[in-house]
């Protein structure tokens, strides 16, 4: 009889992760291995902090369509009623881009959307996607070592982009800034978002106060453990080095400033004290022996 014996490989789980921030503030975790490349490291990293960016802008957008409708034309953007009917401007795009089930007024205070905001339920559908979303992206992942990924990214926008079409069946107009997120046409330029963007021939990580290098794979800078967790800065090529990381944590530096006010408060307390103080201690009392003797220790007067 030939025993025949299978060795089953199982893929192991252990690859290093990078903490991202920007500035001291915290992004999300990126999971890779050693050996990656760091210009796909570079590639992955700035798809998924452009990604986020991105679903953040049309959150925002989303948010404003529910209460207020589709945007107008540039032509009617900001205007007076009074001057669109002087200019007899029509919103074309806004009569035939109609939200799922009928819209009611509500106008925009600043002039920029319709105000042809859709139903209740509707705005509901894009509300709770909304939350979803940005969920899905939080820097509160980080906390709960959650790490992010292109897909999440993309399961994300995909979200959005179903609920939009929900409301919207007849799409929205060519030139809503959610179509043109959607549609990776959006233009940012002049807006405080196109400081936030970095492109990916642009970014830059840094670690231990130096630049990872393009061409240099990870293991270049971490060695070979896969278990390592590092804390890398992302930022525009040519900035210079960002700040270093502090060197105790915020909880870690509480406790030590705790420490330090408790020690404070001894040694005042012992500072207060007279240099004769010891005299009022029961083994400096010199008649303590003879009332000992005499059975008259631990005696006290007054009422118990």
């Amino acid at each position: 009889m030939v025993l025949l014996q299978f060795s089953w490989c199982r893929k192991s789980t252990k690859m290093v992760k990078l903490h991202i921030k920007r500035g001291e503030e915290s992004q999300f975790l990126y999971e890779t291995t050693v050996a990656s490349t760091l210009d796909q490291v570079l590639k992955e990293v700035a798809a998924i902090y452009n990604g986020r960016l991105k679903i953040m802008r049309i959150c925002y957008e989303m948010e404003e369509m529910a209460k207020h409708g589709t945007t107008l034309p540039p032509n009617m953007m900001g205007l007076t009623d009074e001057q669109i009917e002087d200019l007899k401007l029509v919103d074309e795009w806004g009569q035939k881009c109609e939200p799922s089930g009928g819209s009611y007024f509500n106008k925009d205070p600043i002039g920029r959307r319709n105000g042809k905001a859709p139903n209740e339920k509707m705005a509901e559908v894009i509300t709770k996607t909304i939350s979803e979303a940005r969920k899905s992206i939080s820097k509160d992942q980080v906390a709960r070592d959650v790490v992010m990924t292109e897909t999440m990214i993309k399961d994300a926008l995909d979200q959005l982009r179903g609920a939009t079409m929900i409301v919207y069946p007849m799409n929205l107009p060519p030139h809503e800034p959610i179509r043109l997120e959607f549609e990776d046409n959006e233009d940012l330029t002049g807006t405080q978002a196109s400081k936030e963007v970095i492109e990916a021939s642009e970014v830059a990580l840094w670690f231990s106060g130096k630049e990872m290098v393009r061409g240099k794979k990870l293991s270049d800078y971490l060695g070979r453990n896969e278990k390592t967790k590092i804390v890398a800065k992302i930022q525009k090529r040519g900035q210079g080095a960002p700040g270093r990381e502090p060197v105790f944590s915020e909880e870690e530096r509480k406790q030590m400033m705790a420490h330090a006010y408790r020690k404070q408060e001894e040694w005042k307390k012992l500072n207060a004290d007279d240099e004769d103080a010891y005299m009022d201690s029961g083994w400096a009392d010199p008649q303590a022996l003879k009332r000992q003797f005499h059975g008259m220790q631990n005696i006290k007067f007054g009422p118990r």
